[in-house]
């Protein structure tokens, strides 16, 4: 009797599985990703994000209190919702034919780029399409919703910064030019000594 094998991971758009994508995180950052890995944006974003979930855990596990017992089910729970594509949003190209990129993957690269600001951490990121250019590109509006520290809670500076380089991200890394950028604080957190 056969027997099928199925998984409950998340299958990216090039139909690696997330869960391979966690597990080969070491391997590929020690120069042994093969060359699907090396060329692939789909698990290069995966690769992004979990390093950056990684790095954020990596801090819940040297606290002296004990997580949850399904915390790491929760997470990956998490990184699954978040690599769901969403909608897919026409980018600017000089060459035949069209380029997409899921909301989902800008959002990404524009957490990571307000995440490089000191004091700042992410939180949700929602891109939506209001227009189409004159070369059929999208124009889009950006929510990010963001919390900060009480260092930060006063200045607008660290603000200003993550707007300066969440639409620089935009433009570089993905190639569209925002039509609006909201920037929503809806936490504060202390930072540690």
């Amino acid at each position: 009797m056969a027997v099928n094998h199925t998984t409950d991971g998340y299958e990216l758009p090039c139909e690696r599985e997330l869960d391979q994508v966690w597990e080969r995180l070491d391997a590929v950052g020690e120069g042994l990703a093969d060359e699907h890995e090396l060329s692939c944006p789909h698990c290069r974003t995966a690769r992004e994000s979990l390093l950056a979930l990684r790095e954020a855990t990596q801090e819940l596990v040297e606290e002296s209190e004990q997580p949850p017992p399904d915390l790491v089910g929760r997470i990956m729970s998490a990184v699954r919702a978040e690599v769901r594509r969403g909608q897919m949003l026409r980018l600017p190209t000089s060459e035949a034919g069209f380029v997409e990129v899921s909301e989902q993957a800008v959002a990404v690269v524009l957490r990571y780029a307000a995440d490089s600001v000191g004091g700042v951490r992410a939180r949700r990121c929602r891109v939506r399409t209001v227009d189409v250019g004159e070369n059929g590109e999208s124009l889009v509006e950006v929510e990010l919703t963001l919390a900060v520290s009480l260092r930060n809670v006063t200045g607008s500076e660290a603000l200003t910064k993550v707007r300066e380089r969440v639409a620089a991200a935009a433009a570089a890394r993905v190639g569209l030019e925002l039509v609006r950028l909201d920037l929503l604080v809806d936490d504060v957190y202390e930072d540690e000594e």
